[in-house]
């Protein structure tokens, strides 16, 4: 379904059809708009949507407009009537699938969402069949999907079932995050929709998506997901997936209409995520008794309480013990791209941040390096860094030779902004660099001998310092700017093991450290081979051990403050802290050890600085830290891609259950597509 996110004008096609359902008599009219002669194969359908003869009468949509709306608003204070909040004109064209036609449902520029009753659902699946059937999705891919929450002993044993798909969200994160521009909120009935075609398959909507709405697909590299239908809207039908509901748990309309036969339209029910985080427009009816506890059916580490309140909250479900283990082959992982553009990002602003900022202070050593030829291959340094990260960031992508259009939403998206940000760092590395070329003595000799160029002569009108100073500057800035959004990314509310200050402390910690060591190996190198004094190499290994020390103690502050909030915490952020203490406890041990190893050869380091050293053993030293202090930043970056358990919707015990689909890939049986369970790849 190709739908044009900015129509210029309406032509209107003369053999189309509108249709419209008139209750009384459960018949299908046709409203021709002009008076061209039409085919019998015409008749009873319109380009938006085929109109089959044995559409029943619940399919359709109410033809009778509400009161006026203009100025009611939805529990969240939005307004209902869209069509308020825009200038676009009431008869704008969707252009569903090229088609110029427009709708003629009343309430078309009306707020409309789905309403689940719990009670009615059987657990069919029959809504699941009916949307990947209009939508041709492939076995690993559902846009709706119905999963199971169950409590109670027996004989008063019970389940309920939920089945969801987008929820067109009021405040969709999905088009705030997405860095391509691919979402579109649409004032014509409030969908949310998706161009897979614009998408380059980062995969961050399915990220801050806390409903599991957006679909990312492994074989095509793209993400699709639910869009309401609006095909079928246009001609006066319900969704698909609303029209082959059995039970009658599946309804839709204008979101604050109660539909007929409901007595409840809640925005919340056992296992659905805080909907505060969105505000989505669903609403439940659940008002059958169920047990204080309730868990669920799929692998993941959490099961709902009842409050005092009435209302469940997560909480942990140990379902996997308490014995630690190593687990170290499953820190491999789709995001392994990511661990490396993270840590060579923050890398290499790193290294270029603590020479030139210490210079800027006044730093002596760091003053006389920078202005030495060595400062130019620490620009490169950096430069190269940062270019692999962003490679590493593309290899990510599902349709890498995209990557351009990450650029296109930075009035909202972070990631958008994070990218920006480092580009502009990587530029003023250049710039840096080729300020330093005419000052350095190996270049202008190498260039004189073999080009018959004098570097000197030709820029010698040009003021080199102040232009090094004010491009250095603004490589200091772009780079902030890539880390400050590079951390907020991560800050995502659906994700609460991210969603934490130690998610800041890591990154900038780890800038401050990895960046130390190898500007501080290129720094003291440089120092001990040109034969500068003792006092030099000094007071310069004394201020990038301070670095050091400070960078890792910034990350283990947030470590613990992480530990202490995470243990108190029964959301999915305590739940992933569980995972992290068990699964993978003895190798999250194993890196807290490594990083405190780290910070005690560090403060031996300075200490030696104090009472004297051999300038040889100095650099084996720093060596070895870098060394020790990689492994740690790959084995913690690794461990916060895979502990990450968002607030999801429950799955079933095979669709939708990550310890079935890692099952499934154990013994071969995904090697079935008819499994439905995704590749790998990414």
């Amino acid at each position: 379904m190709n739908i044009a996110k900015e129509p210029t004008e309406l032509v209107k096609s003369p053999s189309a059809s509108v249709q419209s359902f008139d209750p009384k008599n459960d018949q299908v009219d046709i409203d021709l708009v002009t008076s061209d002669p039409i085919s019998k194969e015409q008749i009873g359908r319109s380009n938006h949507w085929e109109v089959r003869t044995q559409e029943q009468s619940y399919a359709f949509l109410p033809t009778k407009a509400d009161e006026d709306q203009s100025e009611i608003e939805n529990r969240y204070g939005k307004r209902i009537d869209l069509i308020e909040l825009t200038d676009n004109p009431k008869d704008r064209s969707m252009f569903i699938n090229e088609n110029p036609e427009v709708g003629t449902n009343p309430n078309r520029n009306k707020q409309h969402g789905f309403f689940f009753t719990a009670d009615n659902c059987i657990g069919c699946h029959a809504c699941e069949a009916a949307c990947s059937e209009k939508n041709d999705n492939p076995a690993h891919l559902a846009f709706r999907s119905v999963g199971y929450v169950e409590g109670g002993s027996y004989p008063d044993y019970k389940r309920m079932n939920i089945s969801m798909a987008c929820n067109h969200c009021d405040d969709p994160v999905c088009l705030k995050g997405c860095p391509t521009g691919a979402y579109t909120k649409h004032a014509e009935y409030g969908a949310v929709l998706q161009d897979p075609e614009t998408c380059f398959g980062c995969g961050y909507c399915t990220w801050v998506c806390p409903y599991n709405a957006p679909q990312l697909d492994p074989v095509k590299g793209q993400v699709s997901k639910c869009n309401m239908c609006v095909d079928r809207l246009e001609v006066g039908l319900k969704p698909a997936c609303v029209s082959a509901c059995l039970g009658n748990a599946l309804d839709f309309g204008v979101i604050e209409d109660t539909p007929e036969n409901r007595e409840q339209c809640k925005t919340s029910i056992p296992g659905f995520p805080d909907p505060e985080i969105t505000h989505p427009n669903i609403r439940f009816q659940q008002t059958k008794s169920m047990p204080n506890e309730m868990t669920r059916t799929d692998s993941m580490p959490v099961k709902y309480h009842k409050g005092a309140d009435g209302n469940f909250k997560p909480v942990i479900d140990q379902k996997a013990g308490k014995a630690k283990h190593w687990n170290f082959a499953k820190l491999n992982s789709r995001e392994n791209p990511l661990v490396l553009f993270t840590l060579f990002a923050q890398a290499a602003y790193g290294v270029f941040l603590i020479p030139f900022l210490g210079a800027l202070f006044g730093i002596e050593p760091l003053v006389s390096f920078t202005q030495s030829d060595m400062f130019l291959p620490l620009s490169l340094a950096s430069l190269i860094m940062t270019a692999f990260a962003l490679l590493m960031s593309v290899t990510h992508l599902g349709k890498p030779m995209r990557f351009y259009r990450g650029f296109n939403n930075l009035r909202f998206s972070p990631m958008a902004r994070e990218g920006l940000g480092l580009a502009l760092f990587s530029m003023g590395c250049g710039l840096t660099a080729l300020c330093l070329l005419p000052s350095n003595d190996w270049l202008v000799e190498l260039s004189a001998s073999m080009l018959g160029l004098d570097l000197v002569t030709l820029t010698e009108d040009l003021p080199l310092p102040i232009l090094v100073k004010v491009t250095g500057v603004f490589t200091l800035l772009a780079g902030f700017g890539g880390m400050f959004y590079m951390n907020k990314c991560y800050q995502i509310k659906a994700r609460p093991f991210w969603h934490h200050l130690q998610t800041a402390t890591s990154f900038a910690g780890n800038s401050l450290a990895l960046g130390a060591l190898v500007s501080g190996v290129i720094v003291i190198s440089t120092f001990i081979f040109n034969g500068a004094t003792s006092e030099t190499i000094n007071q310069a290994s004394l201020t990038f051990t301070s670095v050091f020390i400070l960078g890792m103690v910034i990350e283990a502050l947030g470590l613990l403050k992480h530990n202490a909030d995470l243990n108190r915490s029964e959301n999915e952020g305590g739940a992933a802290h569980y995972v992290q203490c068990t699964t993978f406890g003895k190798t999250y041990l194993f890196r807290n050890w490594l990083l405190a190893i780290n910070i005690t050869l560090a403060s031996a380091l300075l200490i030696a600085n104090l009472i004297g050293y051999n300038e040889v053993s100095l650099l084996i030293v720093w060596l070895a830290l870098a060394l020790v202090n990689c492994f740690t930043a790959a084995i913690g970056r690794a461990l916060f891609y895979i502990l990450v358990i968002p607030t999801t919707m429950p799955g079933a015990f095979f669709w939708k259950n990550k310890g079935f689909e890692q099952h499934a890939r154990d013994i071969g049986l995904a090697d079935n597509p008819a499994t439905g369970v995704a590749p790998l790849a990414h």
